[in-house]
């Protein structure tokens, strides 16, 4: 992969909404990480990893999500119907569509996932009091993952 190609890559990476990017080629693999933000404007990290010769080990997700479903909360939960990513408002700087505490009805929308850059409006499928949010804004998310608490 030539160096230009690289380089753009990086840059769409870090001024994207995306944590990982893995791409795979001819003359072999490349893995860009963007670590989490932190509070001070912290340098973004990118490794590249040589073409695997074994296969790939397991995710780590899998005990994150295991002692989730262990600890679930109480009350009606919403679950995202979709993988993509999950926003709290419409646009970057507008108000979330739901706080913790707020009454929401049935069939009002309570946030957005985008999948494959199609923004899909989620609805309450219960009338009730948002009691949680399980999801951090901007995080990605799989199908059936519980997104908010109403009670």
């Amino acid at each position: 992969m030539d160096l230009r190609k690289l380089k753009t890559l990086i840059d769409l990476v870090s001024e994207s909404n995306v944590s990982e990017l893995e791409i795979t080629e001819a003359e072999g693999k490349v893995r860009i990480v963007k670590s989490a933000p932190a509070p001070a404007a912290a340098p973004v990290t990118y490794t590249m990893a040589p073409a695997p010769v074994a296969a790939a080990a397991p995710s780590a997700s899998v005990p994150v999500v295991e002692v989730a479903a262990a600890a679930q909360p109480e009350g009606h939960m919403v679950k995202s119907p979709m993988v993509g990513t999950f926003y709290r408002a419409s646009s970057p700087g507008a108000k979330p569509f739901v706080e913790i505490g707020d009454t929401i009805k049935e069939g009002e929308t309570i946030c957005i996932v985008e999948a494959m850059k199609i923004l899909n409006e989620i609805e309450a499928d219960k009338s009730g009091t948002v009691t949680q949010i399980l999801v951090e804004n901007g995080q990605a998310v799989e199908y059936g993952q519980p997104l908010f608490v109403i009670e």
